[in-house]
């Protein structure tokens, strides 16, 4: 039922009137600005949704951008740790990425184009135990582009590895500004600045985190003391890299960086998964008796008599030998295989008597053959050398005994041949093994082609290291290239006779340390005292300019002994009585204290790859003072070794990480980690100390 509300007379009268009510003008003039702020209202929703939108979308793009403590940017990414603190950075220098390209499917983050055009770029997080996480990246350039690179920070952290180098520490140390250069097996006696025989594409930090560059990428290295960086680039543009046949040189820089829990343990993780392991133990005596090489003291001029008479004076001041090394020269010519009659007159005899003595014999081998030796026209006619780009002539190769041709060790029948000849040398002198030298690719000729095409020139060297597989008991290679599986002793480039970082006896440690890192234990440091030569020798003795100081003589010595093996040429006798005596102690503590332990951690290194020589921070890592360290070292876990290795000094300052030492003197320590100032060290003493379980 309706109910009816009366209306007031005046009222009725002015709604119905013909021209509209004055109400009705008032309401309708009053209703405008309502219209209007209902419009501004929505216009205002509206932009809201707007902005919201945007914020959603970029947000999303913020997240899409994240990937499992990664962060990516436009100009690089960087990685962070569980605390959310950044451990790893990378700047992309030559290009920027379209962010609004990119994508994320799963575990993969993707873009497609640079500021400069199309290309594949991704970054695809593998977790692969609770512990580790890994990012494989790669940038590959789509259209024609030069280079790609990269530059890694260092971020505050400590970093190793790399390759050896003439002048090493540990950790790395950045110098000066280096233009990006090829990252290939190089000589470094000859170039003091180039990347040396024994290197692999791998770097670890102090912070847990470690980086490994594909065997794809033509790759090439620099630094920038000012930027605090080291820069990975690949090119093939005025490059010793060649891309594979049939593709288009189009650079890609491509590789893995995984993060762990401590230095330690990111190690072990990377060297089970990236580096092949040796298959079996090198010979027992190696590691347990010095090696007797006659370069250092005799160079070139080694003579039959000369051989003789250095064994017998072995032997007459009570050494042992695990092996003769009969160094250059004994051919008569460079690409010979057997003995100069004229230095050697009656090898087969020569031999006989060293066998009476007790001596076993290597040999000293090369890749070379020079353009006067009779096996030049052979390898020419059979093809056996390396050649000139895109021809059949051999390539000429300077190298610092003349000029001839190299050996191509990727035809089967250059291998075959070489082979063959030393196998005759071994069976007709029952020669025990061989010391294989050079092998670098700075000894290729710039422009060359091989039966097999090569793209990445450091394969030569991998391809030379498989030569020592027959000899492995004994060999010694001084060059390597994922050649860790070759079983054999790898020996530290020549030292100069001086005490410093370049090539001196400083350098040993950071070399050793740094090339165990890369995978290669069975470490083989130069001879004792270094090599002599002219010029390049500290002290003298009694004007003698070609013996080494007296007591750079000693403290090397000390040191060798906590070697995995130790290497003589130039020999204790040169010098006076307490030098032998002072040798005689150090040969037999190698051989009941050291090499029994090493021997021990070498069984192990077939299925681990762990380093036998240790940086300190294997032990201590979350020690910062051990990070720097490069004067000190462990053999496995519990023997600390201080070696000095100052002039002048009966002292030295030592660190002892965290643990219970007992000193070589009986001292007890057991409230480290702690700093030993000053402690005393005599001439004929080198400190260590054992870890008291």
């Amino acid at each position: 039922m309706y109910q009816i509300v009366p209306v007031a007379p005046g009222e009725q009268q002015m709604a119905g009137g013909p021209g509209g009510s004055p109400l009705k003008k008032k309401l309708a003039h009053e209703g405008r600005p309502l219209v209007m702020a209902g419009m501004l209202g929505c216009v205002l929703v509206l932009a809201a949704v707007v902005a919201w939108c945007y914020y959603s979308a970029s947000l999303r793009k913020a997240q899409l951008l994240e990937t499992e403590l990664l962060d990516l940017k436009k100009d690089g990414f960087v990685i962070r740790n569980l605390a959310g603190a950044v451990i790893f950075t990378m700047t992309f220098r030559s290009d920027t990425l379209d962010l609004d390209s990119c994508s994320k499917e799963g575990n993969i983050l993707s873009c497609t184009k640079s500021d400069s055009g199309k290309l594949n770029f991704f970054i695809q997080t593998v977790r692969l135990k609770d512990t580790v996480m890994c990012y494989r990246v790669r940038w590959e350039e789509l259209e024609n582009v030069h280079s790609v690179e990269h530059a890694m920070a260092y971020n505050g952290s400590h970093w190793y590895g790399g390759a050896e180098l003439a002048t090493q520490h540990w950790p790395i140390e950045i110098q000066g500004e280096e233009e990006p250069r090829p990252f290939i097996t190089s000589d470094v006696y000859s170039n003091r600045n180039a990347f040396g025989g024994i290197l692999e594409r791998y770097w670890l930090s102090s912070n847990a985190t470690a980086i490994k560059i594909n065997d794809s990428v033509p790759f090439h290295m620099g630094w920038s003391e000012k930027d605090r960086t080291l820069r990975f680039q690949a090119r093939y543009h005025e490059s010793p890299f060649r891309p594979p046949e049939g593709l288009q040189a189009l650079p890609e820089l491509s590789y893995r960086v995984c993060v762990g829990s401590d230095v330690t343990s990111i190690h072990k993780y990377m060297v089970r998964r990236y580096f092949p392991k040796p298959i079996k133990v090198p010979s027992p005596e190696v590691f347990e008796r010095p090696v007797w090489s006659t370069w250092a003291l005799h160079k070139t001029a080694v003579t039959q008599e000369k051989l003789l008479r250095y064994a017998a004076d072995i032997t007459k001041h009570g050494f042992n030998c695990s092996h003769l090394e009969l160094d250059d020269r004994y051919t008569a010519d460079y690409g010979e295989f057997d003995f100069d009659p004229q230095k050697f007159p009656n090898a087969s005899g020569m031999f006989d008597k060293l066998r009476e003595g007790g001596f076993q014999v290597s040999l000293w081998t090369h890749p070379f053959i020079n353009y006067d030796s009779i096996n030049f026209g052979v390898a020419v006619e059979k093809g056996l050398f390396v050649r000139e780009l895109g021809g059949e002539l051999p390539a000429l190769v300077r190298w610092w005994n003349g000029i001839g041709g190299i050996l191509d060790f990727t035809n089967p029948e250059a291998r075959e041949w070489y082979s063959s000849h030393l196998r005759m040398l071994k069976t007709r002198y029952d020669v025990i093994s061989f010391k294989f030298d050079a092998g670098e690719t700075s000894y290729l000729p710039r422009q060359f082609s091989t039966l097999v095409p090569m793209s990445d020139p450091s394969t030569f060297t991998r391809r030379y290291t498989e030569m020592a597989i027959p000899f492995s008991e004994r060999a010694e290679l001084r060059v390597g290239y994922q050649s860790q599986n070759i079983s054999c002793f790898f020996r530290i480039i020549d030292r100069d006779s001086v005490w410093g970082y370049e090539l001196g006896l400083k350098s040993i440690i950071p070399t050793v340390l740094t090339i165990s890192i890369l995978g290669y234990q069975f470490v083989l440091p130069d001879m004792i005292g270094g090599n002599a030569y002219p010029n390049r020798t500290a002290g003298g003795l009694d004007g003698k300019s070609d013996l080494p100081d007296r007591e750079l003589y000693i403290r090397w010595l000390e040191l060798s002994a906590f070697m995995p093996a130790m290497q003589f040429s130039i020999p204790p006798w040169a010098y006076d009585n307490e030098v032998v005596e002072i040798a005689q102690k150090f040969t037999e503590l190698h051989k009941t204290l050291v090499a029994p332990r090493v021997l021990e951690l070498a069984g192990e290194v077939l299925n681990t790859g762990d380093p036998i020589i240790r940086p300190l921070w294997w032990i201590a890592n979350d020690d910062e003072a051990a990070y720097k360290i490069d004067s000190q070292f462990l053999i496995g876990d519990d023997l600390m070794v201080a070696p000095v290795l100052e002039p002048g000094k009966q002292e030295r300052d030592i660190y002892l990480p965290a643990g219970r030492w007992k000193s070589y003197k009986g001292e007890h320590f057991d409230k480290g980690p702690m700093h030993l100032t000053d402690y005393p060290v005599d001439l004929d003493e080198l400190a260590y100390f054992i870890w008291v379980h």
